[in-house]
Order: C-alpha cells, then structure tokens, then sequence
C-alpha cells in the first residue's frame, strides 16, 4: 500500500508508523488520519505484527488539525462526510499502540496521542488544546479523553485558556508514561513495545480490550467484561504454554494460538 503522508515500516514483531508533513509540523488532515487507521488496520491483520509504535519528529508529533481544511468545511460538509468516523476506527484497533511523542503535541495532535495505550514522551513534549483559541473546541476526544486522564479542573484549565503543559507536567497528571532526553524516546518506546511483544498475543488483546471498558462501562458491568475475558484465556494454547514454562522454570514460547 502507498501512503503520502506517513512512512509505514514492519520490523516484526514491531509495526512502526511516523507521521511525515514536516514542512506543516504534521498537521493533522483527514487523509493523514486515514493513512494512520489504515496502516495500523494493515497491521491488526499481520500475524507477524504484536505492537505498533506511532511517532512523529523530535521537533513535532503533530501540531494540530490542518486548518485550512478545517476552515473550508461546513457543518453539513462534516455530517455528510462523517470523515470523524475515523476516529471511530482508531478506537477499534486491536493490538497496543506506543506513542513515541516529542515537540509539540497540540490539538489533534493531542487527540492522537490519547488514543495510544501508552505514551513515551522527550523531554520537549508539549501537550495542549488550544482550539479556543481559534473560535472552536476540541472535537476528536480532547473534552472527554483528556478530563478522563487528568482530572476535570486540569482539563477545563487546558481546554478554556488553550495553554499547552510540559512533558514533566503531563507526567505528573498521568498524560504520559514516562519522560526521557529527547535522543532516547523513541529507543525508549521501542523498548517498552518488544517487552510486550514477548507476552501472548491473546492476552495482551484482551487486557488492552478489558482496559478500555473500564472508561465506557459501570464498575459491575467491567468487572463482568473482565471476568469473561478472563475465562476466554483459558481456552488458548498460550495459556497452557505460559503456565507449563512457568512451573518449568523456562521463557515462555508464545504463538498467540
């Protein structure tokens, strides 16, 4: 498949995706986002594939939405189009997702990065919503992700005044995993995304999977979800695998079977 926009590499059991418009700081637009889904959907169907990274530049992640492309659409141009419903297919993607995030993170930009399971951010990160600041709001999840993450007053303090927060800040309020030297995130992230790879794929799936509910369900109803995920495990060669190399005293050899 080609893609204008991103550069796609599989260096099994690693997917990697780098956002590519320099020249724009990555700026978000629907085609970019489009190639992202469909390379990380690409990469839900490579058996060879456990663990996607999602990165940019040092300078940028991304800076935000495109908006001249934006500033051109109507509001029934958006409903018709219903190109937001890409986001709809992030939201689906199975396997994990590292973030591998250095310079500025702002807007869409931010909203990418919240859709990733785990975040590895340089030292130069920064993180912000400033849609205000141009008559609109966020409208990809920034509202709803961000306050899930940091806290209601945190968010609506970003959200209204459009200041952006540092990597250190963001650590500190649970938006990013860890913080490294700007030299060393991506190796970090890279890092972080073959130890997961060594679990079963299964597993890893369906923990990722019975995370997520947690912030669309009750309490009672994710602990059913959970339990039942559980249950599922144990009908998975991977499980006997696991549990036979751990009384062997052996790494496990997993096959996501």
């Amino acid at each position: 498949m080609t893609y204008n926009n991103i550069l796609v590499e599989a260096h099994p059991p690693l997917g990697i995706i780098r956002l590519n418009r320099p020249k724009v700081l990555n700026a978000l637009n629907f085609e970019l986002l489009r190639e992202v889904v469909d390379a990380l959907e690409a990469f839900d169907n490579d058996e060879r594939i456990r663990v996607n990274i999602l990165t940019g530049s040092d300078d940028a992640f991304s800076a935000g939405a495109d908006i001249k492309e934006l500033s051109e659409a109507t509001p029934v141009d958006l409903i018709n189009e219903n190109k937001f419903a890409l986001w709809d297919r992030l939201k689906k993607i199975a396997k994990p997702i590292i973030g591998a995030v250095s310079g500025h993170t702002l807007g869409g930009g931010c909203e990418l990065a919240m859709n990733c399971d785990i975040i590895i951010a340089s030292e130069t990160a920064r993180f912000g919503q400033p849609e205000i600041n141009i008559g609109i709001m966020p409208g990809a999840g920034g509202t709803q992700r961000l306050t899930r993450t940091i806290g209601k007053f945190r968010a609506m303090e970003m959200i209204l005044t459009g200041q952006p927060i540092t990597a250190r800040e963001a650590e500190k309020h649970g938006l990013v995993n860890r913080v490294v030297p700007v030299e060393a995130y991506f190796e970090e992230a890279r890092k972080l995304a073959l130890q997961i790879a060594q679990k079963a794929p299964v597993a890893v799936r369906l923990a990722k999977e019975a995370v997520l509910k947690s912030f669309d369900t009750p309490l009672d109803e994710g602990l059913q979800f959970e339990r039942r995920n559980f249950y599922l495990l144990f009908s998975t060669e991977d499980m006997k695998e696991g549990m036979k190399a751990f009384t062997e005293k052996r790494p496990a050899n997993f096959k996501g079977r």
